[in-house]
């Protein structure tokens, strides 16, 4: 879970999280171009099975450290060793943004890091079992047909679509982690300085080892 490239300013709760779903699909690189509402559709698809998606235990390493801020993340995971990492320093900052806009009925105390781990746990569910494939046929993306034979293709950063809903299912959510991500974004901007007033897309996903 990244902070960075996510909107400065304004009220970011009046989108949905479907919305912001849409909103880091088309910021993913391959999307540039996408019909929107066939990136609607994949955002719906996705941010279904995530949350119909049975719990899973994290089965990775689990770390916690700090350097999260300067690095832009909240979590991440990677897989050689299979690791996740959670970033207090965001953590404690996500805590204190999530007061600072009255959201507390949405993120109780305490679920900032508890959605944090549900999202990493899900990727590596993703990355080592077959849960992978049946997102794919879920989002019905064909990267090949011949005559009968449909071959299920990749739609890059459907992923972390369906890692959010699961977060915000399982730890029992008001909305999606992805709303927060947002916030935390613009929170980043504005101690930068660079806020200019565009509402660009959420952040995407730190880079994941294979």
């Amino acid at each position: 879970m990244t902070v960075k490239d996510a909107p400065a300013r304004a009220d970011l709760a009046a989108t949905d999280d479907i919305g912001w779903a849409v909103r880091l699909l088309a910021a993913t690189p391959t999307h540039e171009h996408r019909d929107p509402e066939l990136l609607r559709r994949w955002a719906r698809a996705a941010d279904a099975f995530g949350s119909a998606l049975a719990p899973v235990a994290c089965e990775a390493r689990i770390v916690e450290r700090d350097g999260g801020l300067e690095l832009g993340l909240l979590a991440r995971y990677t897989s050689r060793p299979p690791t996740v990492e959670l970033y207090t320093d965001t953590i404690d900052l996500a805590e204190r943004v999530v007061d600072a806009r009255g959201w507390r009925d949405w993120y109780p105390p305490g679920s900032v890091r508890a959605a944090a781990l549900a999202h990493e746990a899900v990727h590596v569910h993703l990355h080592h079992g077959p849960a992978k494939a049946a997102l794919k046929r879920a989002l019905g993306h064909s990267a090949l047909r011949l005559g009968r034979l449909r071959v299920s293709g990749h739609v890059a950063g459907a992923e972390e679509v369906a890692a959010h809903a699961y977060a915000r299912t399982v730890c029992g959510l008001g909305r999606s982690p992805l709303l927060l991500t947002a916030a935390l974004a613009a929170e980043a901007e504005a101690r930068s300085g660079s806020a200019n007033g565009s509402n660009p897309p959420p952040a995407r996903d730190a880079r994941r080892e294979n």
